[in-house]
């Protein structure tokens, strides 16, 4: 059964309400435009049922704000009403472009303001609304995900926070390690990935790619993302390789351990057009690092795909790298906040995720299945199919 027709024959738990927060207003008014033309097409006769109530609308955002008082205290205000409604809150952890004001200082917001700003608008609901759902697609303080020696065990506790205050389902996008729902084990928690919308943009902005073995191969860049290429690798029926960090476990610079050097483990790239696959990207430095290792190995084009780019580093380096050749593509989502001068960088490719977002949200509203919908497998292979591959 497709999903409009399973859309067509159930009612929705409630009617539906979409908070975009203001670090995500772009991506949630792509989002609700896609909901709003799926319930024009999905349904002929709406019933009398109060379910339906709002059921074809031209806008499901909640109109909401955060305003700061001038000592940089906030508060969460929802200017509708939203009592009984199946309430889905978009945010952005990431967006550093937004501001506000200390004592007459001028501050970025970081994830922590976020984070504060989104328990705002889950406190100003008081409980009114059918059922809560976070959207978060970078998932806060997912780096901090287990404990290796003393310290905080900060995702995992806001979780626990989060469903302490309501909230039903947590929906996500490639956690950096999904195991984290083990701290709310009774509560909804999806980390969805996006590698159909990888592939179509990749299709899109390179026609020439061959997505076969003698033409293409999967890297992961380091231990951790190596689910991910051997997803994709399986999909595309292409070989994968590997490279792990070597770190220098003496020091700690930034928060971390410096990386010592990347070693590859894998077939021969030479000739071969290469996808470096991963969930993000932060300052870059270990991605180029690696690219530039691929290319020292001889292979052809250096296609870089992750989830979330953060570029904490700015472009410089990514300029630099493909002016020499090192990287030919840089695939990111427009999940977390990109400045507007990816639009001006020849490398950059943005895949747009509001869509896949939307059926996301119209399922769960219509409490539909989500695994056999939201499978990329039988996409990507519908999509290899129609290239005659």
């Amino acid at each position: 059964m497709s999903n409009i027709e399973l859309l067509e024959n159930t009612l929705p738990v409630a009617p539906l309400k979409l908070v975009a927060m203001e670090s995500c207003i772009p991506l949630g008014r792509k989002v609700n435009d896609y909901i709003v033309s799926f319930r024009k097409d999905t349904i002929n006769e709406v019933s009398e049922s109060p379910l339906y109530v709002n059921y074809r609308s031209n806008n499901y955002l909640v109109d909401c704000c955060c305003p700061r008082f001038g000592s940089g205290e906030g508060k969460g205000i929802i200017k509708e009403s939203i009592r009984g409604t199946d309430l889905f809150i978009m945010t952005d952890v990431c967006n550093h472009s937004l501001t506000y004001t200390v004592n007459g200082h001028q501050n970025h917001m970081s994830p922590d303001d976020h984070f504060q700003d989104l328990k705002r608008i889950i406190s100003a609901v008081t409980g009114k609304a059918h059922r809560l759902t976070v959207i978060m697609p970078f998932l806060y303080e997912s780096r901090q995900h287990k404990r290796s020696k003393r310290e905080s065990l900060d995702c995992a506790l806001a979780l626990e926070e989060l469903t302490n205050m309501g909230i039903s389902n947590i929906i996500t996008f490639d956690a950096h390690d999904p195991r984290v729902q083990n701290a709310i084990p009774l509560n909804g928690f999806d980390s969805f990935n996006p590698p159909y919308q990888f592939m179509k943009a990749l299709f899109r902005e390179i026609p020439d790619l061959k997505a076969d073995k003698e033409h293409l191969m999967v890297i992961s860049p380091d231990e951790g993302a190596m689910h991910r290429a051997v997803y994709f690798s399986n999909v595309l029926g292409v070989d994968m390789g590997m490279f792990y960090k070597r770190r220098d476990y003496s020091t700690i610079v930034n928060g971390k351990n410096p990386i010592v050097a990347h070693e590859f483990l894998g077939d021969d790239v030479a000739g071969k057009d290469v996808i470096i696959i991963d969930d993000m990207i932060s300052s870059g430095e270990s991605m180029l690092d690696v690219a530039k290792q691929l290319k020292d190995r001889n292979a052809e084009r250096v296609i870089v795909c992750t989830t979330f780019g953060l570029f904490t580093n700015g472009f410089e380096q990514f300029d630099e790298y493909y002016e020499k050749g090192y990287i030919t593509k840089v695939i990111t989502t427009n999940l977390t906040y990109l400045p507007p001068i990816v639009n001006e960088k020849p490398y950059f490719i943005t895949a747009d995720m509001s869509k896949y977002l939307a059926i996301i949200i119209d399922s769960l509203n219509h409490d539909t299945t989500i695994g056999a919908v939201m499978s990329p497998t039988e996409k990507i292979h519908a999509l290899l199919e129609k290239r005659g591959m």
